[in-house]
């Protein structure tokens, strides 16, 4: 079915092979490029005793899997934890990112936002620690406001990078007003927010606005937490659970996985540089490969009939 939207085989072919030399090496980031994976791991969802972690996380380095993203906030750090045990003796094939600026109290019952530079340093020490490695390939400011102490909080990050204890810096944000504030002051090599059929607030305002730059999104949110996928619809944002129920079928009624069509429809931003899909199971990782591998022949056709038989929702705040 999936042919049907080219005039031509050659044409079809001629669009897989493009799509697979568009592919980013993993070791681009590395060579200090920016460059990332268009698949990687959130770590957020990984089950809690550390056995069944680390099973999920050999199997997505077996499935080819080379980027992971965590949080010191997660499972008040212990996520980071299991993952830095996991991957021990791979430190050199992987892409580790990590987020800061949600401070736990002392009793580990509730965490306030501290996107202090003082803090910042200071986190960065324990994370490192958790994940048994000397340096972050990114490190990401986990949330933010216009109101944050921004001049600081950035040159926090330009210290940890002369230091080497990280290679770039980002930001986790879907607030445009704050993205063209830090974009104006510090260009952060990515910044992560939603974007799925069901959230398409960035295309209005900050997908073309980040076009003209080198920073590049990291997606969050791909499957819509599983809205798209296999769970029971609902509403979700301005969206009716009608209209979720009609954007899937849609996406069912293509032909192809569910996962491939919503994989494809984030990477076809231009701006977008990885889609960072969460998994509590090794199922779930081995559908989302399987989604990337056959997402090269999901037509643009298809991603452009989504948006224009679906309206695109706006960002209503922070703008």
């Amino acid at each position: 079915m999936s042919k049907e939207f080219w005039s031509s085989k050659e044409e079809y072919f001629l669009h897989w092979n493009v799509l697979k030399r568009e592919s980013w090496n993993m070791n681009d980031i590395k060579k200090e490029e920016g460059k990332l994976p268009q698949i990687g791991l959130g770590c957020m969802s990984l089950p809690d005793d550390f056995k069944s972690s680390q099973f999920l996380i050999e199997k997505a380095l077996d499935l080819g899997i080379t980027f992971f993203d965590t949080a010191d906030l997660y499972q008040r750090g212990e996520n980071e934890r299991s993952l830095g045990k996991a991957l021990l003796g791979n430190r050199d094939r992987v892409i580790l990112a990590s987020k800061v600026g949600n401070q736990w109290n002392a009793e580990g019952t509730s965490w306030s936002w501290n996107p202090t530079k003082a803090y910042i340093l200071q986190a960065v020490e324990a994370s490192l620690k958790r994940l048994q490695t000397d340096y972050l390939d990114l490190y990401q400011l986990h949330g933010g406001t216009l109101d944050d102490p921004w001049e600081e909080t950035l040159e926090a990050f330009e210290m940890l990078r002369q230091q080497g204890k990280i290679k770039f810096f980002g930001i986790s944000s879907i607030r445009p007003n704050v993205i063209r504030k830090v974009m104006a002051m510090n260009p952060p090599k990515t910044i992560m927010m939603q974007y799925s059929p069901l959230d398409r607030r960035p295309e209005e305002e900050v997908f073309p606005f980040l076009e003209k730059s080198e920073t590049k999104v990291l997606v969050r949110g791909s499957f819509a937490k599983g809205l798209l996928i296999h769970k029971p619809e609902t509403d979700f944002l301005d969206l009716k659970k009608d209209q979720v129920r009609e954007i899937r079928q849609t996406i069912v009624d293509s032909g192809f996985m569910p996962e491939a069509v919503l994989i494809r429809f984030g990477l076809e931003q231009k701006s977008v540089g990885s889609l960072i899909i969460g998994a509590s199971s090794v199922p779930q990782i081995e559908k989302i490969m399987e989604g990337y591998r056959q997402s090269a022949q999901v037509p643009t056709e298809l991603i452009q009939r989504l948006k224009a038989d679906f309206p695109a929702n706006r960002y209503e705040e922070h703008r």
